[in-house]
């Protein structure tokens, strides 16, 4: 079986990427940022006032960490012009006045919202990822994202996918990996979002997993067998989103609508879709929603003993990652080395 945070964190320290963490209020930024450098895993940028991180972090080695502060940094006019063109035109919904009047007021926004300064700093190419969230909520930190660094070409929608460790071994998952997706950010995707979904979560399953894509699109549904069309339509939307996603990626195993035992199990996937390629071996599954994703993910978790490591961003294009603000300090590690893998 894969030792996958192994392998992560070795392919990670082969690229060499910087990753900026805004959150340098938080102690366990800091502390994971000083120990994700000491393991070369990156370069980190850690934003905020250099002698009062020090303070506030006596016992932590920041020799090797680089802090930037926004107030005095050089290059924050740089950034206010950015953010300014970017957004121009766009209007601030409460209060019917544009988003910022001129530069100026950019830069006095940047310098309350570092979220915001680390995304400016993505954009411009001074970094390689970005990773936040230990103290801000997950809209602050993809709202950013959304608004300057845009989705990946040829993909709409932000999503999420956790990838799925199993802690023994697992004659339905002969890797000890699955990638599961969306399980966080898409609560009632569409079928087009849901195709955006699959082609991104492939993607994390080969960079990120290292394990080759097989795709299934699940539902209560195998090829047809159930049908809701009367109340909610939830197995053609799956089906179609299966279509659209082998007509956007035909380079990618994708199959679907299937029940999760027609994906996973040998015997199953041939008695209900004996002339599909993915049935009885998918590793990526896509949910049909986030109230399907985020129960799955939990049980798999809670009743089969995965570790869940994620929720990872996926979709932007360029590495934007969401920490769970009860995250831990390895928890950022990780999150960190997924983010250098990312950029590759």
């Amino acid at each position: 079986m894969k030792d996958i945070l192994n392998e992560i964190k070795s392919n990670a320290k082969a690229l060499n990427k910087t990753i900026v963490l805004p959150e340098g209020e938080d102690k366990r930024v800091v502390k994971a940022a000083s120990l994700a450098v000491a393991e070369n895993l990156a370069k980190v940028v850690v934003l905020g006032n250099e002698e009062e991180i020090k303070k506030a972090n006596p016992d932590v080695d920041l020799s090797k960490v680089i802090v930037i502060d926004p107030v005095t940094n050089e290059k924050t006019a740089v950034y206010a012009e950015m953010l300014f063109e970017a957004r121009k035109g766009k209007i601030n919904k409460k209060t019917g006045a544009p988003e910022y009047a001129d530069v100026d007021a950019a830069k006095a926004s940047i310098l309350k919202d570092y979220t915001m300064y680390a995304a400016l700093m993505l954009k411009a190419g001074d970094v390689d990822g970005l990773v936040s969230g230990a103290c801000h909520s997950t809209a602050n930190t993809l709202r950013p994202g959304l608004q300057v660094i845009k989705t990946a070409p040829g993909i709409n929608t932000v999503s999420s996918s956790f990838i799925m460790i199993s802690p023994r071994e697992n004659e339905y998952n002969p890797d000890g990996v699955a990638v599961f997706g969306d399980c966080a950010i898409n609560i009632e995707p569409d079928a087009n979002q849901i195709a955006d979904i699959a082609i991104s979560s492939a993607e994390t399953a080969e960079k990120i997993a290292g394990i080759e894509p097989r795709v299934a699109m699940l539902s209560f549904s195998t090829k047809g067998s159930g049908n809701d069309d009367k109340f909610f339509k939830s197995v053609p939307k799956m089906q179609e989103a299966t279509k659209i996603a082998k007509e956007l990626a035909p380079n990618i195993k994708i199959d679907g609508e299937f029940q999760f035992d027609a994906a996973v199990a040998p015997e199953v996937g041939l008695l209900k879709a004996p002339d599909s390629e993915i049935a009885g071996k998918a590793n990526v599954f896509i949910f049909p929603n986030i109230n399907a994703g985020n129960i799955g993910y939990k049980i798999a978790q809670r009743f089969g003993g995965y570790m869940a490591l994620g929720p990872i961003c996926q979709g932007f294009a360029k590495p934007i990652n969401d920490l769970s603000r009860g995250c831990n300090v390895e928890d950022i590690i990780a999150v960190i080395a997924i983010t250098a893998l990312q950029a590759k």
